[in-house]
Formats: C-alpha cells, sequence, structure tokens
C-alpha cells in the first residue's frame, strides 16, 4: 500500500509563482489546471522549466487538469487532446476534465456525443499510459439543464460507463459537490471507489436547517464549499475507504472556494488543509522495524 499523498491545484499561468510556496511548505504533489483554454501555453516549454525547479524536492505533478466542454467546442477538444498528448511530459499519470454536453439539453441527450468523442480520448489517453478523470461538479447544470459537464451524478456516470467501459475512463471526485445533491459522500465512495482515479481535496458545510424551512430551491445558500478541515466530511473515512480500494494517488487541495479563508486569508487555508490531510492519512509512512531486512 502506498502512502496517499497531499498536494494542490495550481492555476498553469501562475504555475512558477506557486512553486516556492510548494516547496517551502511540504506539499507533496500539484494539479496543474487550466478552464475553457490553455491560453497558448507550452506544455513542452513548461514542463521542462518546472522539472527543473521541482528537481530533487520530491514534489510531483500528479496530474494535468483542462476543464472544459469537448462535446460542443471542436478548439476546447484539440486543446484537451493537446493536455493527453503532452501530461507525461510533467510526469503526470490523469488528465482530468468534463465530460462535456449540450448547453441547456438534458444529460442524457448527450450520451451519444459522448460515446463517441470519449471512446477517442481514453484510447489517446491509453497509448500514453494515462487515466482520464471526469470531474463530479454540475458547474451551475441540472439533468434537465446542462451546462458544460454531464458527469455531476451517479445516474449519469452509471450511463457513461456503460457507453465508454474503458478501464482508464473514471472519476476526478471529492465529496462537495455530492453533498449539494444530498448525497452521502462516504456511502457513494465505498460504491464507486473502483472509478476513482484522481481525488479533489475540497468539502462543504451543509445548512440542514435552511434546507429543512425552505428547501434547496430557494435561492439561499445552503451548501457552503470549504476548504478541507472546515467541512462537515470526515476525510479519515474518506481516506481510509481510498486505501482499501486500492487508490494509490494522491489529494489535490481545491482552494479559492472557502467563504472564510480566502483572499488574503487563502494560502492559511490551504496550509491548514494541508496539515489537516497529513494528519488523517495517519501522516508519514514509518516501517516496521522487525519488518527491515
Amino acid at each position: 500500500m502506498d502512502q496517499i499523498k497531499i498536494g494542490t491545484c495550481v492555476p498553469g499561468e501562475d504555475i512558477f509563482k506557486w512553486i516556492p510556496f510548494l516547496i517551502e511548505n511540504k506539499f507533496e504533489t500539484l494539479e496543474v489546471y487550466y478552464t475553457f483554454s490553455l491560453k497558448g501555453a507550452d506544455f513542452v516549454e513548461m514542463s521542462k522549466k518546472v522539472k527543473e525547479q521541482l528537481a530533487d524536492t520530491g514534489i510531483q505533478v500528479s496530474s494535468v487538469g483542462f476543464y472544459c466542454n469537448p462535446l460542443q467546442s471542436q478548439e476546447q477538444k484539440k486543446e484537451l487532446e493537446y493536455c493527453i498528448d503532452h501530461a507525461s511530459l510533467f510526469g503526470a499519470k490523469s488528465v482530468n476534465t468534463f465530460a462535456g454536453a449540450f448547453e441547456g439539453g438534458r444529460v442524457e441527450e448527450a450520451m451519444p456525443k459522448f460515446k463517441e468523442v470519449f471512446t477517442e480520448l481514453t484510447k489517446r489517453a491509453a497509448s500514453h499510459n494515462l487515466n482520464i478523470g471526469i470531474e463530479n461538479c454540475p458547474m451551475g447544470g441540472t439533468w434537465e439543464n446542462t451546462t458544460c459537464n454531464i458527469g455531476f451524478n451517479p445516474r449519469a456516470w452509471e450511463m457513461m460507463f456503460h457507453e465508454v467501459p474503458a478501464d482508464n475512463l473514471g472519476l476526478e471526485w471529492e465529496p462537495t459537490h455530492q453533498m449539494a445533491q444530498l448525497i452521502d459522500p462516504v456511502a457513494q465512495l465505498r460504491q464507486w471507489v473502483h472509478k476513482v482515479n484522481h481525488i479533489h481535496g475540497k468539502d462543504a458545510t451543509m445548512d440542514y436547517e435552511l434546507i429543512k424551512k425552505y428547501g434547496v430551491n430557494s435561492g439561499l445558500y445552503f451548501c457552503q464549499h470549504r476548504t478541507p478541515g472546515f467541512g462537515d466530511t470526515d476525510w479519515r473515512k474518506i481516506i481510509s475507504i481510498l486505501h482499501q480500494g486500492g487508490y494509490n494517488s494522491d489529494i489535490c487541495i481545491e482552494g479559492f472556494h472557502d467563504p472564510v479563508y480566502r483572499d488574503e486569508w487563502e494560502l492559511t487555508g490551504q496550509l491548514h488543509a494541508l496539515s489537516y490531510l497529513k494528519w488523517c492519512r495517519g501522516n508519514e509512512f514509518v516501517p516496521n522495524p522487525w519488518d527491515i531486512k
């Protein structure tokens, strides 16, 4: 069993501002990510500089994230293909994205196109020994009125993995987006851990008193996205389930959402999450002296 590493999500355009902070504070991994556009990024040159700066630090680039709509935008699909073709230059094992959608349409309307696009993308990723992880974020959409990601609900996952049964296609999972759908994330993870390719470290605080009074369609904010360590989820259970399910990658803290630890407090919250998640996993591996030969 490998220890689950703890890292953070870093915007690609700011990666060289972040690296000294990651090194100084002993982060173990990072996900390099972009949303909807790579903004002209040159992964060949970037990966050389990243490897140079991270040399001898032990910090690994675990994944590349490009969150886009590859079903409706041909340009975004091409950029996702670029990520798949070049992610291994960073040493990444996973490329994470959205499943795409037909904006304004129902989830099932997009399934034929999802099958076409992701059958191709998973084959492309397999040729580079990469996994693809679909982030479980609704991006403000619903089942009947999707935006850019049909992959936010387990009913959709059942359809998606039926249409594209590739071993290297799975989930980039976090509890928050399921809690916002009133799903128990711990019970869900037990069922779906075998399809988890990457974990985002983000949590939520639920206001169940507000839900009891107004329900979930009042326009009031009943689910606050939180940095791990400030939310409702027991990450000790999450990490135990991941270990028992054979997960051997990392948890990347997804910042910039917490209503308290944000702006000038952002890195304070991230350092707390780093410490908290390391504690939840049992801190560093210590070999039994009687097992050492």
